[in-house]
């Protein structure tokens, strides 16, 4: 109840002032994008710059991507364990249904939904498959937060972030995408620079999601280098 999106910009201004700090730069990788954003265009003028990886804006389209009719296909095998760990008659909401079955307070079904939820992900993080660990408590706790804010479509209005990016006119920003990203495809970090003056969009041609993609690292560490270097 106390977990929203709103919640999250009042404790990331509250720890701005905590910090005694002036104005920082934001950044933020997917779910992290979303944040970034958000924060910023409430508190623009406490946004000294801001570095974004793999764009996520909670639009309904993003989330018929991952969740009902686009990932699924390109990982078809990987699409049908996770949408048949869902009983047939729940399957038009798979985000609801996981999310219920992560709050039940059964710890086995939550555990076994956890799985099914994270190995979904994991697989479309990545252009090339790499190895997972797996930590179940840890995979019960991201997916449980996970779906809380999915299923609420992150507690923002339908394309509120991409709408409101005129707001962020005047902040340096630099959004790094991963051409094969199937995650949060190329589309949403495309829209949203088209709506923010002055942004700069880099797409990475060899990369998917991750942040441990080596062209998406080498973008960041860049793009942050700089930024404080020009900003000092």
């Amino acid at each position: 109840e106390a977990n929203t999106t709103a919640h999250l910009i009042r404790d990331i201004e509250a720890l701005r002032k905590e910090l005694e700090i002036d104005r920082w730069l934001l950044f933020g990788g997917s779910w992290g994008t979303t944040l970034a954003l958000a924060y910023a265009e409430q508190h623009p003028d406490r946004v000294r710059a801001m570095v974004l990886r793999g764009v996520f804006t909670a639009r309904q389209c993003e989330l018929d991507w991952l969740y009902r009719d686009g990932a699924s296909h390109v990982f078809t095998e990987a699409w049908e364990h996770f949408r048949n760990f869902i009983p047939k008659a729940e399957r038009g909401n798979l985000v609801r249904a996981y999310y219920a079955r992560l709050t039940r307070g059964d710890p086995a079904i939550e555990s076994a939904a956890a799985c099914a939820w994270c190995t979904w992900e994991d697989t479309l993080s990545t252009l090339l498959p790499a190895p997972a660990s797996f930590d179940v408590e840890a995979m019960v706790t991201f997916a449980r937060i996970e779906t809380h804010f999915l299923a609420h479509k992150a507690f923002l209005d339908e394309g509120e972030l991409i709408g409101n990016a005129t707001r962020l006119r005047g902040i340096p920003g630099l959004i790094v995408q991963g051409r094969y990203d199937m995650v949060t495809p190329p589309s949403t970090a495309w829209a949203l620079h088209q709506a923010w003056p002055g942004s700069k969009l880099e797409i990475i041609p060899d990369a998917g999601h991750a942040s441990s993609e080596p062209g998406i690292r080498r973008a960041l560490i860049t793009a942050t280098d700089s930024i404080c270097s020009n900003q000092s």
